[in-house]
């Protein structure tokens, strides 16, 4: 907030509509559902779901950022460059993970929290967007470990306050349902690792399609 109040704030505008797309996503997959939601008109529930999912992004991020304090500037892993056999296969994937979730959601479903990034990570590097090949080209999976230690601090805090809430989130996923830590599978915290990525690469699609520059993004990475 202190470097970019402004873009700080622009975290919040950006979290709603990206929730919105999981949403939209969830219509077809039926995972998970509110128990609640009928007390409100669908105007009322429209516009509270709007204001809480604002905060999705800037909890991730400033919750990544903090972890990332306690970590060395690189953190070693595989090498992964942006050439253009792996760019063209990760958007491959993408597509073909999307199209299995729809096609078969019972079996598929969890390709919601995958085959997002796996298509925008390509599209940010052929826009010259920020992605997080930057780090894994030289091997440091620093501000990866970041995004995925700060979406499970977040998750365990969520799933906790959201268990005794009303109106509240229920899940309902077709097998790996068991094992529940709150509301949630234990496999379903897994999720979240590559939901973070995803939540990094439509921020910074949209960051760069509104005129943002790599040199003057809110989140801060290891060079900067």
């Amino acid at each position: 907030m202190a470097r970019n109040w402004k873009k700080y704030i622009g975290l919040f505008f950006a979290s709603a509509p990206v929730w919105w797309l999981f949403e939209l996503a969830n219509w077809r997959l039926q995972n998970w559902y509110y128990v609640g939601a009928e007390t409100f008109s669908t105007l009322q529930f429209w516009f509270w779901a709007t204001i809480n999912f604002t905060t999705v992004i800037p909890a991730v991020f400033g919750s990544a950022e903090l972890l990332r304090s306690f970590l060395p500037k690189k953190v070693g892993g595989p090498i992964i460059r942006p050439t253009k056999a792996i760019t063209l296969g990760f958007f491959a994937t993408g597509w073909v993970m999307l199209a299995l979730m729809v096609a078969w959601p019972k079996i598929f479903f969890p390709f919601i929290w995958f085959s997002l990034y796996f298509l925008l990570e390509p599209i940010n590097i052929w826009l010259g967007q920020r992605t997080l090949v930057e780090w894994t080209k030289s091997g440091n999976w620093q501000p990866v470990i970041s995004l995925w230690l700060g979406v499970l601090l977040t998750a365990f805090f969520w799933e906790m306050w959201n268990y005794f809430s009303y109106p509240k989130w229920v899940y309902h996923v077709p097998w790996g349902g068991w094992l529940h830590i709150f509301e949630m599978p234990l496999l379903g915290y897994g999720g979240y690792l590559p939901f973070a990525l995803e939540l990094f690469a439509l921020y910074h699609l949209l960051a760069g399609l509104l005129g943002s520059k790599k040199t003057d993004y809110v989140v801060k990475l290891p060079e900067e």
